[in-house]
């Protein structure tokens, strides 16, 4: 079994600052790419920033500049640094990871977080 579990949503006022965590947990062999996702009410889940296993990023339009991924490989973890926050960008954030499980990680998965909410007052 492989648990996502994210933390460090909340309220923060717009142009304040909000810190995502998301550790991976479980039978993992390893880890390949790893992201985090929004979804607002009344709409479709988007991607807001991926990070490969080597480090490689790519961020949605509307969050570059602005949001930070990053990941700890020996955390099994990844970090989304959310800065200039506006009211936009409230959301219920999951964190996404593409694992390889089993004794010789042959098997690749997909995996969500649980979510954790996130509201920026203006």
């Amino acid at each position: 079994q492989v648990q996502l579990v994210e933390s460090g949503g909340g309220l923060v006022q717009a142009g304040g600052s909000l810190r995502l965590s998301c550790a991976a947990s479980g039978s993992i062999f390893s880890i390949n790419a790893m992201g985090w996702y929004r979804q607002a009410p009344g709409k479709q889940r988007e991607l807001v920033a991926a990070i490969t296993s080597g480090g490689s990023t790519n961020y949605a339009d509307s969050v570059k500049v602005r949001f930070t991924i990053s990941r700890d490989n020996a955390k099994n973890t990844v970090y989304l640094q959310m800065n200039s926050l506006k009211p936009e960008d409230t959301a219920v954030y999951y964190c996404n990871a593409d694992i390889s499980v089993g004794n010789w990680g042959l098997i690749r998965r997909n995996y969500w977080g649980q979510g954790t909410q996130v509201t920026v007052s203006s």
